[in-house]
């Protein structure tokens, strides 16, 4: 059975950092690749970043771009999302989510992801 894991959401004043992780268990992922979304009050649920497991290739949205870090750690199953000066937009419910490699997959969409946590809430104070 498939678990992801977030932790790493917090209150924090604008300006400031925080690291969210994600636990993955369950399988073996070298055939996935492991997003991060985040869902905002009253929005959609929006592509943040996204890392191939295999190979690490990464992806950003680009409203993020510069400030926002995806990594992973094999060795603990672990995806990354470091988030750099926190502003008050950034307020959302953030999840992790496994999506298998497929030909052709453009994994920006949320349709595309298998697994999903369930949410670590990040709330950027001004």
């Amino acid at each position: 059975q498939v678990q992801l894991v977030e932790s790493g959401g917090g209150l924090v004043q604008a300006g400031g950092s925080l690291r969210l992780s994600c636990a993955a268990s369950g399988r073996t992922f070298s055939s996935y690749v492991l997003g991060w979304f985040r869902q905002a009050p009253g929005k959609e649920r929006e592509f943040v970043a996204a890392v191939s497991w295999r190979v690490s290739t990464i992806y950003y949205a680009d409203s993020v771009k510069g400030r926002l870090t995806i990594s992973r750690d094999n060795a603990k199953n672990t995806v990354y999302l470091q988030i750099n000066s926190l502003k008050p937009e950034d307020t959302a419910v953030y999840y992790c989510a496994a999506a298998r490699v497929r030909t052709g997959s453009y994994y920006g969409s949320s349709r595309n992801y298998d697994y999903w946590g369930q949410g670590t809430q990040v709330t950027v104070s001004s």
